[in-house]
């Protein structure tokens, strides 16, 4: 193997597709877990195991961790303080931007560089041509480890220099992920009272997904300008069709009671004079409550 030596800390199912794509791209991969017996399969594949951190640090020059949250990192990293200075530590974790400033700032005062990323797609996906990777932090970090961190996607986005970023947009754009879920989930179980699979309804939640898709401009342009008067789908129109739910849940036996806060946000919106825009003036409302990051 003669490319960039790279460490990766956390060999769950992620981090596990991580050095993988690692070893198939030549790089000499050091694999660091807290539960050794993990490494198992890696280790058979040509991966080095650590059985301490400082070895798994003094191993790379690039340090990747793919643990459960940034406070996991620098706990995990903090036995090899000593030695991280003039290395990069990459994190592909989950956690909120404040954990991530908290975590870079650890890490740059120990003398190292530090990328914040976030891996878009699942395990089994890490290393596809379609697969999106950003990352928040210097540009000429990112930039000398581009080459490195294609290896897991053929699409990288560097997001700027705030290092984060990537937890910024984790948080953004995974907002959508369990609510798209939770109405997948209900769809099955409104089908399931009478006795359809739920792969009879796959073909029109994709295209139903796909016109959504579609008007996710118009959505951000109606949110970036303050104009809700292009969608042509008013805020009373959802309002109104809020007894159809106990009705659909009547009917089908079907647990609807998580709607109950998007009900309580119609009813403040139409109360606030909202009725009349389009559904996306919800926004302001939602900024309304919320505290800025």
């Amino acid at each position: 193997m003669t490319g960039t030596p790279v460490t990766v800390i956390g060999i769950g199912s992620m981090g596990r597709a991580v050095a993988a794509a690692f070893l198939a791209a030549g790089h000499p991969t050091t694999v660091w877990n807290r539960t050794p017996e993990r490494a198992a399969a890696l280790v058979s594949d040509g991966a080095e195991h650590a059985v301490s951190m400082v070895a798994a640090v003094e191993a790379s020059p690039v340090i990747v961790s793919v643990l459960t949250g940034f406070e996991a990192t620098v706990a995990a990293l903090t036995p090899a303080a000593d030695v991280l200075a003039g290395r990069t530590v990459v994190t592909l974790n989950s956690g909120s931007p404040a954990a991530a400033r908290g975590a870079a700032a650890w890490i740059t005062g120990r003398g190292a560089g530090f990328l914040g990323g976030a891996i878009k797609n699942v395990p089994a996906a890490v290393g596809a041509p379609n697969t999106l990777l950003y990352f928040g932090g210097e540009r000429a970090i990112f930039d000398d480890q581009a080459d490195l961190l294609r290896v897991l996607g053929g699409e990288l986005e560097h997001l700027g220099p705030d290092p984060d970023l990537a937890a910024l947009y984790e948080a953004a754009v995974g907002a959508t992920l369990l609510p798209a879920l939770l109405g997948f989930f209900e769809g099955a179980a409104v089908l399931a009272a009478r006795g359809i699979p739920a792969a009879a309804m796959v073909p029109y939640s994709s295209k139903w997904l796909g016109m959504i898709d579609s008007l996710l401009p118009l959505l951000a342009d109606e949110i970036d300008t303050g104009d809700y008067t292009k969608l042509g789908s008013s805020v009373a129109l959802f309002h109104e069709s809020l007894p159809s739910d106990a009705a659909l849940a009547a009917e089908t036996g079907v647990d609807l009671s998580w709607h109950r806060p998007m009900h309580d946000l119609l009813d403040r919106a139409v109360a606030e004079g909202y009725g009349a825009q389009s559904i996306t003036a919800l926004f302001e409302l939602l900024r309304k409550s919320g505290d800025k990051l």
